[in-house]
């Protein structure tokens, strides 16, 4: 079916594409009656704005921006970007504001991705996630002239603000119910070292597991993915001292570790609890049903562009919390088994021992 133009409308309405022009943008030189009759025919006819015409006139292009750097695997298999995704759509609704979203392999190419859309008018502002140490994409846009918001922890700055979760108060509450339960050995499995987010994750579970006393706290990173999950707690879960209980910085991670528990033999929660991150559909689909720490993903998303809005229209815009995340408790973690010597969980009976203890 062909586009609707205003050389159509002008025609049907019997007057000038100027005059048309005047009326669909509101702007004076038509009287009311004839700006009535012409935006009821163009309503008539179907007709839309196109956003290139209006961004190339100094309009805006009516779209935001999301490049994600990440792997397709890890993306196909992350409820997170859905529920973020989810989110964002909720906040924009059916306004004339759309979501453009692309994937990139790489930073670079994400740049160059930000480069073209500022160049084309594609977007009016952007949407931030992932901030690694040095990330230079905050300078970037600045200099561009691109709006964006930063999805993440706040940054300080007063050109970009950010829309954050207190995952630190988060990390506090694990632990401190890991600790209540009896556990003193706790590994967090992290994603990549690179991101500010599992940094800032990482130092807090450092901080709390020093507060509350943990006999050992350790921190492995990976990147996302089922497979490094496994592995990590693989290796944790045969080491001499293996840990009591295991927190993961997603479901995906947390759900392939628990497959390695019952392959090792291992009793969930008997012999080592899981908490996961973010608490989808997943965690309540396998058995144990894994406690996890439920954040607002999808509130965190709509924060985002509610301040991106702000933003875009020159309003000075400060850094916004969303609601606090919940520990939601689950059959995957209970008290720490006191039956057994302090050895790794997976040996036979026979090869109980008790490992020297060095200063």
């Amino acid at each position: 079916m062909k586009r609707t133009t205003i050389s159509d409308i002008a025609r049907e309405a019997g007057v000038s594409k100027g005059a048309v022009s005047y009326a669909l943008n509101g702007r004076p030189g038509v009287s009311e009656a004839t700006r009535s009759r012409i935006t009821a025919i163009a309503a008539r006819m179907g007709w839309a704005p196109s956003s290139v015409a209006r961004a190339l006139s100094g309009g805006r292009a009516g779209a935001f921006g999301l490049v994600i750097d990440r792997p397709a695997e890890v993306l196909a298999a992350e409820p997170f970007f859905m529920r973020l995704i989810a989110g964002i759509q909720h906040e924009l609704g059916p306004g004339p504001t759309s979501l453009v979203l692309q994937v990139s392999p790489d930073h670079d190419t994400e740049l160059e991705i930000y480069h073209r859309w500022h160049a084309e008018r594609r977007v009016d502002g952007v949407l931030l996630i992932d901030l690694r140490a040095d990330d230079n994409r905050l300078d970037v846009l600045a200099s561009i002239g691109l709006p964006a918001v930063v999805i993440g922890e706040p940054l300080g700055r007063t050109d970009i603000p950010s829309a954050w979760i207190d995952d630190r108060a988060a990390i506090d509450e694990v632990l401190d119910y890991l600790v209540a339960l009896g556990h003193r050995r706790v590994v967090r499995v992290a994603g990549p070292r690179e991101f500010l987010h599992s940094r800032m994750r990482s130092a807090a579970f450092l901080a709390a597991a020093a507060r509350v006393g943990l006999e050992a706290a350790d921190v492995v990173h990976t990147d996302y993915s089922g497979e490094s999950g496994a592995a990590a707690a693989r290796r944790a879960l045969v080491s001499a001292l293996p840990p009591t209980a295991m927190v993961f910085d997603n479901d995906v991670m947390a759900v392939a570790a628990l497959g390695v528990a019952q392959e090792l033999g291992l009793s969930v929660p008997g012999q080592l609890s899981l908490i996961a991150w973010e608490d989808s559909l997943l965690c309540r689909l396998v058995r144990p049903a894994l406690s996890a720490v439920r954040r607002p993903v999808g509130e965190f998303g709509a924060l985002a562009v509610s301040l991106l809005r702000q933003v875009v229209t020159g309003a000075s815009v400060s850094d916004a919390c969303t609601s606090a995340p919940i520990l939601v408790t689950r059959a995957s973690s209970g008290p720490v088994c006191r039956d057994r010597p302090d050895v790794s969980p997976w040996a036979s009976t026979a090869d109980w021992f008790v490992p020297p203890r060095f200063p």
